[in-house]
């Protein structure tokens, strides 16, 4: 096996591929890149055994075809060691890879590409195309309200729930949750819902780009898998039944406040300052037409913050983790958002004043 390329046509890829592969692994060739070349065409695989990425690449020049493994981040700093016109040629020789540039020479250990391991395939229970920049958009309103570890594993990943030309997003870790809806040429009459693993979601949002270009979604019994032209994406999916978010949306809310986002965010932010440290806790007060915001910390330290804004009724008080509601404004972005209350102890429903494909829960703390 042989092939030339430029650095630059290699390094991206590669950097994606390697970004899949866990540092530590109990099977030393899970540390390692699949190679193959087919004729003109380079791939690159990593896997960790939950999520697997194939990066494709064109080859210029011409090439022996063969497969092998070999370690992905000395490859990969190799690859971002030489400048940026460089063009490397691989070699495989008596069981090891020589990878040459200019008057740089480097020789590394290989593994047989037999050894490499494959996420095992289900039958597609379902395959449509979305928007890769819209797919994205989705991804970064939600992915933000995941769980970390936690003990419920079915909280820590997303909601992809299918239905008759619409695909959903939500995740919650039991203090918020997040979803939003995009419209998807998706030609299914009953929903259907996935839980894609936490580590799953994250690297598929590094993948997917600005651009309109489609991306192919196939879901099986087991696993998803989103097609480009450059890449395949396929992650292992959360067993488990993920919790009834409908059931978790404030109903009957009757206090409106409307506030320009950036104002809001801004006053959170500096409130959030002078807050503890540890349980990041703010209160609201709601009077007509003004909100302030307060915070304090056992040092005895003090903010607040005076924002007007259009709120018409009865006086509230009302508690929240600053840090929840500051992720809440950053992935908004309209000019204005929307929050609607009930009383001290309900839930916030926060979203675009003029939008409702996001919205977005927020559980009131004690303070």
């Amino acid at each position: 096996m042989q092939f030339t390329i430029e650095r630059e046509a290699l390094l991206k890829p590669l950097q994606l591929v390697a970004g899949v592969v866990e540092r530590r692994q109990t099977l030393p060739v899970l540390s390692n890149v699949l190679l193959v070349v087919d004729g003109d065409r380079l791939s690159l695989t990593g896997t960790d055994l939950e999520v697997e990425l194939i990066g494709r690449i064109g080859l210029e020049d011409a090439a022996e075809d063969g497969e092998i493994t070999l370690p992905a981040r000395k490859l990969m700093d190799i690859c971002k060691s030489l400048p940026e016109s460089a063009v490397l040629t691989v070699r495989i020789e008596d069981g090891k890879a020589l990878v040459r540039s200019g008057r740089s020479r480097f020789t590394l250990s290989t593994l047989p590409a037999t050894d490499f391991p494959s996420i095992d395939e289900s039958a597609p229970a379902m395959r449509f195309n979305v928007s890769q920049v819209k797919l994205r958009r989705l991804i970064d309103k939600v992915s933000f309200a995941m769980a970390q570890q936690d003990v419920r594993y079915y909280l820590n990943g997303m909601l992809l729930e299918m239905n008759q030309g619409s695909l959903r997003g939500v995740a919650t870790d039991g203090h918020r949750l997040a979803m939003s809806t995009m419209q998807a040429d998706i030609d299914h009459q009953e929903r259907y819902q996935v839980i894609v693993p936490r580590k799953g979601i994250l690297e598929l949002s590094r993948l997917l780009g600005e651009v309109d270009e489609l991306v192919t979604i196939t879901l099986g019994s087991n696993h998803l898998r989103v097609t480009t032209s450059d890449f395949t994406f396929t992650s292992k999916l959360v067993e488990g039944k993920f919790p009834d978010y409908e059931r978790v949306l404030p109903r009957g809310g009757d206090k409106i406040v409307l506030a320009d986002r950036l104002d809001l965010r801004n006053a959170l932010s500096r409130a959030a300052i002078l807050s503890n440290e540890k349980y990041r806790g703010i209160r609201l007060m709601l009077s007509d037409n003004l909100v302030r915001l307060q915070a304090n910390n056992p040092e005895q330290e003090e903010a607040e913050e005076e924002l007007a804004v259009d709120y018409q009724g009865s006086a509230l008080e009302i508690g929240f983790n600053v840090s929840y509601l500051l992720d809440v404004m950053n992935v908004l972005d309209r000019e204005n958002i929307k929050m609607t209350l009930a009383d001290a102890n309900s839930s916030a429903l926060v979203q675009d004043a003029e939008s409702d494909d996001s919205v977005y829960v927020v559980m009131p703390m004690r303070l």
